[in-house]
């Protein structure tokens, strides 16, 4: 099987990776590719039913302790985590994380995340010439915020913590993103010390000094694991979700209007918007332990990266009609932004709420936002996993 170069197409399957998938997915479920990051060689799985499957397969593991000693990359996360396990480890620590991240501690939030998005969007119409970068604003600050007040951290370095961030999930450079990596384990380090001396009622407090109903409790690896998690997963997403739907919406007047026509439609809304242009292009990674036939193709075991394009399994015609349109009414259930199977995100519905809530704010505030560049010169985050713009200008009649 000859190899998809990706890296080689730089800056315009950054832009457009969608396309480049669709042409893939046309000639079968997997191909051998050239990624962005370092040049490393994966199999890349397109469409739904494949991509689906793929998430589901207990042949494709999380730990990297299995993954090829030939692969040039190196897991960017600070300890052990869920995203890194296989059952029976990832069903411990996710019982662990999810008896305390609650549906009622989510939804308890949502006047925090209300007061938090209203006085960023004060902050942003102040501006004398009525302009704005949304991802500065408001796309950026909301989540981190809600997530460092969920985890009980307040004194966050958020400047320093977004570009270890960046960098450790999109950097192309392996050298960058392995620096960024242990900046941000020693800066965890520190943050968990200060929690267990100076505990709270918050959750990263609870994680430290709580157990099950057996005593079971978080190792101080699996913490720094978590925290790394929790941290980084917990505000990207909502990030790239805020940022990459409101651009969906400026850039589609028709479904703008019907969205402040008619409020009610923010649920579908934020389901079309994880749909059309979600914030995670491709998950963190899997690697073969047996050889796995998908399709006609054989990926051998022994430790071959895998990789599920999410963004092309929520575009595939054979699932969702007229996939490559933007239509907020539509019924976009099903889609996998979040994953699928044991590794579903178990922070979507914080995800959701806070963007719900960013979102109808920003409209209802804003009644003639409108984009501050032209949608080709927008200038997109590097890599294959998390996909969203660098900055989002924007304008508004203070």
């Amino acid at each position: 099987m000859s190899i998809v170069d990706l890296a080689a197409l730089g800056e315009s399957f950054t832009r457009d990776p969608y396309s480049v998938y669709a042409r893939l997915r046309a000639q079968g479920p997997v191909h051998r590719i050239r990624m962005p990051e370092g040049g490393a060689e994966a199999w890349l799985v397109v469409g739904y039913e494949a991509g689906r499957a793929a998430l589901a397969d207990s042949r494709l593991t999380k730990d990297w302790s299995k993954a090829s000693p030939s692969l040039p990359l190196g897991a960017v996360s600070s300890g052990p985590h869920m995203l890194r396990a296989d059952p029976p480890d990832h069903t411990r620590l996710r019982k662990l994380v999810a008896r305390q991240f609650t549906a009622r501690r989510v939804e308890e939030l949502a006047p925090r995340i209300q007061k938090t998005t209203d006085a960023l969007l004060d902050r942003m119409l102040a501006a004398p010439d009525g302009r704005a970068d949304l991802v500065e604003a408001l796309s950026f600050p909301l989540p981190i915020s809600v997530i460092c007040e969920l985890l009980g951290v307040p004194d966050l370095d958020r400047d320093s913590f977004r570009r270890w961030s960046n960098d450790a999930l999109g950097a192309t450079d392996p050298e960058e993103r392995k620096a960024a990596a242990t900046s941000m384990a020693r800066y965890l380090a520190e943050l968990l010390e200060d929690k267990r001396r100076r505990p709270g009622d918050d959750l990263m407090s609870a994680l430290i000094h709580g157990s099950d109903e057996d005593g079971d409790k978080l190792s101080p690896e699996e913490l720094l694991g978590m925290a790394w998690l929790l941290l980084v997963a917990g505000h990207e997403t909502t990030v790239n979700l805020i940022s990459n739907g409101v651009l969906a919406l400026l850039t589609h007047p028709e479904q703008l209007a019907a969205l402040r026509a008619d409020a009610s439609l923010i649920d579908a809304a934020v389901e079309e918007m994880l749909r059309y242009d979600g914030p995670v292009e491709t998950p963190t990674y899997r690697f073969t332990t047996d050889p796995v036939t998908i399709g006609d193709t054989a990926i051998p075991g022994g430790g071959e990266l895998v990789l599920v394009a999410l963004a092309d399994a929520n575009r595939d015609p054979a699932r969702f009609a007229s996939p490559d349109r933007f239509d907020i009414s539509r019924d976009a259930r099903g889609h996998v932004a979040f994953g699928h199977g044991i590794h579903y995100c178990l922070g979507a519905p914080l995800a959701r709420l806070e963007a719900r809530i960013a979102v109808r704010t920003l409209l209802e505030r804003c009644a003639d936002l409108a984009l501050d560049i032209h949608p080709a010169a927008i200038t997109w985050r590097p890599g294959m996993m998390i996909r969203g713009p660098r900055s989002l200008p924007v304008r508004f009649t203070r």
